[in-house]
């Protein structure tokens, strides 16, 4: 039951950054911040990650302290209770947030659902415990049961944080995705190639640079057009997109295509 209340005060705290991590980052891009401010959500998360990592410790620091020192459970059936009326708050949350984050694709959003689906096994454990510890007075269960839902709070943890730095730190979107966005663009009759293909997210916008390969003698209202045809493609595939292309004549060898402009890498695809 401790864990459980360590985790659901650290719930209210975090869905409190959490919003204010939304608000900021659906602001539109202004001077400062030309790419928006979506990077929020990912910073929010990551502070999730943290606060919910710190709480798994300090559980299981409890739980070795109870291992030595073993006390007996009182009021089993009240804590069942509670647990039961917990288990339904977070149902209709969990439900909600699953929602948006089909709507938004929000990570923040995403972190917060997932610390909140913690939370139903959380309280499920809390419940055996009681049944088990309490009713049936095993009291050395009741701290193993909660290290277990340490444990499953601290991977909650990882896996948050993960996702957040990916994000931070820029990652590019799944290889499926990816070819994807490649296929698009070659379904169009005129594109000969794509080239240093770069994708990244940042809170619900995703980025996308490319260079489409064009026969070297069509007009520069002719390749503009067909830019156009494969930006609308790509836009309509994904959801809050930024597309950037840039168009080649055939001609040109790759390896020049890439290295004129600042910051490319040779072959890089």
């Amino acid at each position: 039951m401790l864990s459980s209340l360590v985790d659901s005060l650290l719930d209210a705290g975090m869905s409190l950054v959490t919003l204010i991590a939304v608000r900021k980052a659906a602001k539109p891009a202004d001077q400062e911040h030309r790419w928006g401010h979506g990077k929020a959500e990912s910073v929010a998360a990551l502070s999730q990650a943290a606060f919910i990592g710190g709480s798994a410790a300090l559980v299981l620091v409890e739980c070795a302290r109870r291992l030595v020192d073993p006390a007996p459970i009182r009021h089993e059936w009240v804590g069942i209770l509670t647990t039961v009326f917990a288990i339904l708050l977070s149902l209709s949350l969990v439900a909600v947030q699953s929602r948006v984050i089909r709507r938004t694709g929000s990570l923040a959003i995403a972190a917060d659902r997932a610390h909140y689906s913690a939370d139903l096994v959380v309280n499920v454990g809390v419940i055996a415990s009681f049944l088990i510890a309490g009713v049936a007075g095993w009291i050395w269960l009741d701290p193993i049961i909660a290290g277990v839902i340490a444990v499953w709070m601290a991977r909650s943890a990882f896996v948050i944080g993960r996702d957040a730095v990916d994000l931070l730190m820029d990652r590019e979107l799944p290889d499926g995705e990816r070819d994807r966005i490649r296929r698009i663009a070659l379904e169009h009759p005129e594109v000969r190639a794509v080239r240093d293909l770069r994708t990244r997210r940042s809170g619900t916008d995703t980025f996308i640079q490319m260079i489409l390969v064009v026969d070297g003698g069509l007009t520069v209202d002719h390749a503009h057009r067909i830019v156009d045809d494969v930006e609308r493609a790509v836009c309509a595939a994904f959801p809050s997109v930024e597309v950037l292309i840039h168009e080649e004549p055939e001609q040109l060898p790759e390896e020049r295509s890439t290295a004129h402009r600042p910051g490319s890498r040779h072959g890089l695809v």
